[in-house]
């Protein structure tokens, strides 16, 4: 069956951002490197055939996930984005391909590019001043992660002090924080011994032995770093990729010994079949090879598109398969009432690791593939995590087995009516959702859980199982009635139920206190509000700057106007989809008043702007026409280093139109509305007058 596009992409959008919340927060993940992959290209392909279904809080527009919570926040001056990904000899070419018409090359200039194992491990930043280390920091969601400059300082790879002199002021070195597989072995026979948990992987293993509270935890811990790359540099120290690697290794940093410089397509493939043959044999795990084109200049040009550098590809191995039973089909209701079957297999080996659940996305996918309960079923993964359901093995199926029937109710208490999804043009879409939106209380514990979660309001605390507790006793109905609590307290006493200590009643009132205040990004996207994720949050709220805007803007939206919806259209990454969800949100009395309750309970900070300092920062830009000096990607990409914003459409907000050749309907809407206009020429004039 033809799956709905925007249904289908939601539910990737979906998907992929519960799984990156267990991979890069919490460590858990529950899919594998393939089935995440899977996931993550189906989106791209999506949203590459159909660019209206981009949304700004998709998962192929941000990295990774938020800091745990267990230490300071430190934001990345310069962000630390992730890699597209490839998986065939056609995608590395169209690759190559990508890379020489973007920078408008002959077919006969060669491009060099280096060819880098990538290494499964915990990404890291390291801050060096004057040569000296000031600060170790964890990727987090690619914009700010945790400082774990005490526990950096324990690993043994990274030097304190650069070595050799007359290193640049300001370096920030980035590379990868892993564990040999052998000291893997060793350290999970320790554990057992002692009776504490083990390690799932390697991967795992150096990660939580990073991000342990105690350093002195970390210190005992055979952890190694491996350094490819850099971030915030005063001054670079070479003019290419080999270059700058080779200047790592010679200021004190390991690098891998395995790298090499490439000159064709043919080169590159070779590379990539010589190390997944050696693969095997390695003392740590790869999951792939990274391709980075050489020259600076050529990297700067490129620049990003979305959250991936258009100069760098993740080429990445086959993925392992296994074979084993599937038990159970269990449905978990999402927050927006969307429901998941989770298939339970019984446990399984595959590639050193043991799986025991998968996603099966949805009815239709259970329905094509005929997975039946008692089925043997092929999984495959790639990396270190849980599989993909691929199929189904006939010749194993149980006899009197039957089809998997989706359930027509809500397994909530209520059991509310499931109905699926529809679509623009009113067919079915592929989403179930439970109908009782906020009546279903799996949707409304899930909207609390959303709410006191790391990148919402972050109360430390208030985990999935007292959220759970107070909602079941109805002490916690809604947002609001977490800062009412304490007020509350006389009556229900909380010090006085088990599991509660006078201290530890005091610490959580505490933890709710400190949250009163919050940045307006994080207010909006604590909601819950559907196609509403981070990204989305941030451009709504740069774009109002206060709470009392974008609350009278919402409802203006939800009574229809007119003028409401074009502003919000105008924005920078807002879309219908965006849009259509304020609405509905804003539209639903409950909503709006519990928005207006919360509200009184907090003080919301009005918007940061860019950091950036810059002639055209916290501007909103468009382009239109054809520039002669640089392509409109370049354009764009330089404008956002720069701190702006760029639109798509002109309107009231449009900060500056600059407009090329043949330049159409933008430039006159411009001249109406009596936006400034700059020809290319000043443009660039404007943004390299930096005095």
């Amino acid at each position: 069956m033809k799956h709905d596009a925007a249904a289908r992409a939601a539910k990737l959008r979906s998907q992929i951002a519960h799984h990156n919340r267990l991979y890069y927060e919490l460590d858990r993940p529950e899919i594998s490197d393939a089935d995440y992959d899977a996931l993550m290209g189906e989106l791209r392909e999506l949203e590459r055939a159909q660019p209206q279904l981009i949304t700004p809080d998709s998962p192929t527009q941000r990295v990774g996930g938020a800091p745990s919570g267990k230490f300071p926040k430190v934001r990345h001056r310069v962000p630390m984005l992730s890699l597209a990904n490839g998986f065939s000899t056609e995608d590395v070419a169209a690759f190559i391909d990508r890379v020489r018409r973007f920078l408008k090359l002959d077919a006969a200039e060669p491009i060099e590019l280096t060819a880098e194992p990538k290494i499964d491990g915990l990404s890291l930043s390291l801050r060096y001043e004057r040569g000296v280390l000031v600060r170790g920091a964890t990727r987090g969601d690619g914009t700010e992660g945790e400082d774990v400059t005490a526990n950096v300082r324990r690993v043994e790879d990274i030097p304190a002090r650069m070595h050799g002199h007359g290193a640049p002021q300001v370096c920030e070195i980035r590379g990868e924080v892993y564990m040999t597989r052998s000291a893997f072995l060793k350290l999970n026979e320790e554990q057992s011994s002692a009776g504490r948990t083990v390690f799932a992987n390697p991967r795992n293993s150096a990660a939580g032995s990073l991000r342990q509270l105690d350093p002195e935890v970390t210190a005992s811990r055979p952890l190694r770093f491996l350094a490819y790359a850099w971030g915030e540099m005063s001054e670079l120290p070479a003019a290419t990729q080999w270059d700058m690697l080779r200047w790592l290794q010679a200021r004190g940093f390991p690098g891998n010994p395995l790298s090499r410089l490439c000159c064709s397509l043919d080169e590159l493939l070779a590379f990539h079949r010589e190390i997944e043959l050696e693969r095997a044999t390695l003392d740590y795990d790869i999951d792939g090879v990274v391709y980075k084109v050489n020259r600076l200049d050529w990297q700067r040009r490129l620049g990003f598109v979305g959250r991936d550098p258009r100069w760098a590809l993740a080429h990445k191995f086959p993925a392992q398969k296994a074979t084993t039973l599937l038990n159970a089909i269990e449905l978990q209701v999402g927050r927006t009432g969307a429901l998941t079957p989770v298939a339970k297999l019984a446990p399984v080996n595959v590639g050193g690791v043991v799986v025991s659940n998968a996603t099966l996305h949805n009815e239709d996918y259970i329905r094509e593939l005929d997975v039946r309960i008692g089925d043997t079923v092929t999984v495959q993964r790639a990396g270190d995590v849980i599989p993909q359901v691929l199929g189904v093995v006939p010749e194993r199926r149980p006899p009197h087995s039957h089809p998997f029937q989706f359930p027509k109710t809500c397994p909530c208490p209520l059991s509310t009516p499931v109905v699926r999804d529809l679509t623009a043009t009113g067919k079915e879409g592929a989403i179930s959702r439970c109908s009782g939106e906020l009546a279903c209380p799996y949707q409304r514990v899930e909207h609390l859980r959303h709410f006191v979660s790391r990148r919402a309001f972050d109360i430390e605390g208030l985990g999935e199982e007292r959220i759970n507790l107070f909602f079941e006793r109805g002490w916690i109905a809604e947002p609001a009635d977490i800062f009412t609590l304490p007020r509350r307290d006389d009556t229900i006493q909380l010090s006085r139920h088990e599991g509660f200590g006078e201290l530890s009643v005091r610490n959580l009132f505490a933890a709710i206190e400190a949250r009163r205040t919050v940045p307006l990004e994080r207010f909006i996207y604590s909601l819950g509000i559907r196609h509403v994720g981070e990204t989305t949050a941030r451009s709504l709220a740069r774009g109002y700057g206060a709470f009392h805007a974008f609350r009278e803007a919402c409802r203006r939206l939800a009574q229809g106007e007119a003028e409401a919806r074009q502003e919000l259209d105008a924005m920078d990454q807002i879309g219908d989809a965006v849009i259509e969800s304020l609405t509905a949100y804003f539209s639903e009395p409950h909503n709006a008043g519990m928005v207006d309750r919360l509200a009184r309970e907090v003080r919301i900070l009005e918007a940061e702007r860019p950091a950036t300092k810059s002639p055209i920062s916290g501007k909103t830009i468009v382009f239109t026409g054809r520039l002669e000096r640089m392509t409109r990607d370049e354009a764009k990409a330089m404008a956002e280093r720069l701190g702006a914003s760029v639109s798509g459409s002109v309107s009231k907000k449009t900060s500056m139109v600059v407009a090329g050749a043949e330049a159409g309907s933008k430039l006159k809407k411009a001249e109406e509305l009596g936006v400034r206009v700059l020809d290319e020429g000043a443009f660039l004039d404007l943004v390299n007058d930096r005095g």
